[in-house]
Parts: C-alpha cells; structure tokens; sequence
C-alpha cells in the first residue's frame, strides 16, 4: 500500500479514537485485494433499535421513521470504504438527523484538535435538538407526552374479552359501594348516679344495606331502678342517601313506654362540617301530636384511643302532651360530657357527667308529679360496635 494512503488511514483511525469510536489496532494493516472484506451494515436494523431507545426516553419517534423509502435496510459497503464514522452518520441520517456531508471527511495531523480526545460525540451537531434533548443520556422533564394517554378506555376488553371483563367491572362496583353490609352499634349503655333513685339508659342503633339504600333500626330508653320504665321506644327506617355524608330517613317509631303510641317519622342522620355527628327527625303521632328531636356529637381524640365526647339533645314539641309530660315549646334540654378509652375501636368504655333540664310546660308537668325538672348524671358505661 503506498505510503500516502496508509497516512490518510491512520489519520482517520487516529480522528475516530478522538471521538472514543473503538477502532482496531490493525485497522490500517495493509491489505491484499483479496483480503478485503465485505461488510453488511443493516441500517434499517440499527435504526429500528435508535428509534426504540428514543421512543423508551419519551421522544416522539414517527413510526416510520425507518421505512425503506427513507433508509435503505441494507447498504453493502467495502469496510475500506466506509468507516465506522459513516457507518454511524448513515443511521442518524436514516433517523432524520442533519449529518454535514463532510463529517467524516479525513483531517490533515494539524487539524486534528488533540486537546479534545476524551470529548463525546457532539449528537447536538447532528440534529438531535429536533427530538427535544441535547444529548442522548439526557432524561427529559415533564408531563408524559399525549400520546401515553391515547389508548382505548377499556383496553383489557381487547385481552380478556368484553363479557369477561363486564363480569369483573361488575364485581368491582359490588365491592367498591353495591356491597350491602351489616352495622350494629351501642352508643350510650350506661348506669346513672344521680340524687335519688339510680337509672339506666340504653341508646342502639344499626343499619343494613349499601352506600345508597339502607334499613336502620334505632332504640331508646331509660329509667330508675325500682321504678317503672320511664320511656322506651324502637324506630325502623328506610334511609337513603342524600349527599355524600346524609342520609334522608322515613318509617315509623314504637313507643313502650310510658305509654303505647306510634309516630310517623322522617329526618336526617349524617356527619356535619368539623364531623359533628347529626341526628334530626320529626314525630307525628297517630293521636296528631307533632314533635322532634335533633341530637348533636363530636369525637375529639386526646391520644390515638383516648376520645372526648361532648353530647347534646334538644326536644321540642308543636302543642302540649300532658299524658307524656310534655309542653309546648322547648321540652327538654340535655348537655353531656362522656371520655371514653378505646381499647378495640370496636370497643370503649367510658365515664361522663350529663345535665338534664324540662322546661317550659314540661317543667311544670314534672312538678305537678313530684319530680325534679333538672337532673345531673354521673355515667359509667360501654360504647361497642361491629
């Protein structure tokens, strides 16, 4: 080989280590004509593979990107005649990229920057600013592109099949708020102390049902020990959700005690704005009698199980009762304080202080019978639930 062209050789080999191309020892070796290899460099391929890698890091890559009427797949090549630096040139190119026809051109030795020979590849110079980066090891920032989102709503139809996924979409909803499910509380179970006779009181409530449509049953009652039942009753009412945290409530309420008489019922039950716990309804009776009732309370916790529970119940009435004991007006007020220590979040016992005022008429109707119209209550008692 003359010396001339094994100088431009060595020159181009000495040019592509500058840009870190691993190029061969050898690789200026002269060579018989015979000897020469021809090499298959499968641009279409590699350019697949570029497209794929950029495709990974979010680029927008056209899809045909690579078809052959944009890069030929195959390019057959004498290694002497095309380097590893045209051999890249021609994949960027077939990406679309802007490669200057002279990139791979030789340098003469004094040319050739050597300060330099550690310096990557400059991708920016071959267009790669049209994909949005810099270079190719920089990762993007960002919303994912829109196309990410563009699939079908209900891919895994195409997979699993429409009547199979339609079973699953069912069984999801069912459990995810169709689910019917079974609650049975004891919110106040307590012994009173008070001047006087000790009482009693119990206050339980559960429902059965979904998210939207529920059966509750209430029951309230208390008294005196070595007494007759001051009062008990049981409530059963088709609830149905209003808003997220109510629910609109009808049925009927039992009394027992202390006499027999059936109210028509309809109120709210729900969880009020700073979770006060609402409970509100009307009573019309079968004898016409119009009252109503709204109980208001609040979990505070002081630790993880410890909680304090401020209560409080106002009873109103449209006209006087006096086989019940009960004015028209504001009938009864009652104002409590219960701390409780949750054990289990299922169950609580607790202890607490509650005042009980009759006013108005009711008052008067306690007075007549030898009663007390204000009361105070020292509690001890069982909050459960499951």
């Amino acid at each position: 080989m003359p010396a001339q062209e094994l100088s431009d050789c060595e020159a181009e080999a000495a040019r592509h280590r500058a840009m870190g191309h691993p190029v061969p020892a050898g690789q200026c070796a002269p060579a018989s004509a015979e000897d020469v290899p021809q090499r298959s460099v499968d641009t279409n391929a590699e350019c697949e593979a570029e497209a794929a890698r950029h495709r990974a890091m979010g680029h927008p890559v056209p899809p045909n990107q690579c078809a052959p009427d944009q890069a030929p797949q195959t390019v057959q090549v004498a290694a002497d005649a095309v380097t590893e630096c045209e051999a890249e040139a021609a994949r960027h190119r077939a990406m679309g990229h802007t490669v200057p026809a002279d990139s791979c051109e030789p340098m003469e030795n004094g040319e050739m920057d050597m300060g330099t020979a550690d310096a990557p590849m400059d991708h920016a110079a071959m267009g790669h600013s049209m994909w949005g980066h810099a270079s190719d090891t920089a990762i993007p920032s960002g919303p994912p592109p829109a196309a990410a989102g563009a699939g079908p709503p209900r891919a895994a139809d195409a997979i699993w099949g429409a009547e199979a996924m339609r079973d699953s979409r069912k069984a999801l909803a069912q459990e995810n708020g169709g689910m019917k499910t079974l609650w049975f509380q004891g919110d106040r179970l307590e012994y009173r102390a008070r001047e006087g006779r000790d009482g009693y009181l119990w206050d339980v409530q559960g429902y059965y049902g979904s998210d939207l449509d529920k059966f509750w049953f209430k029951s309230e009652g208390e008294g005196s020990f070595g007494e007759e039942i001051e009062g008990a009753e049981v409530q059963a009412l088709y609830s149905r959700a209003i808003a997220p945290f109510f629910d609109l409530q009808t049925g009927i309420r039992q009394d027992f005690a202390p006499i027999d008489r059936t109210y028509a019922v309809v109120g709210i039950q729900g969880l009020a704005p700073y979770l006060f716990e609402v409970d509100a309804a009307a009573f019309l009776s079968d004898q016409g009698d119009l009252t109503a009732r709204i109980e208001v309370e609040l979990d505070q916790k002081i630790t993880q199980r410890l909680v304090l529970q401020p209560r409080a119940e106002i009873n109103l009435a449209a006209q006087d009762v006096p086989e019940v004991g009960i004015g028209a007006g504001l009938d009864t007020i009652e104002a409590g304080l219960r701390l409780r220590y949750e054990f289990a979040r299922e169950f609580a016992p607790y202890i607490g202080i509650e005042q009980e005022w009759k006013v108005d008429g009711s008052a008067d109707y306690a007075r007549m019978t030898g009663e007390d119209p204000s009361v105070t209550n020292y509690v001890v008692g069982l909050r459960f639930w499951f």
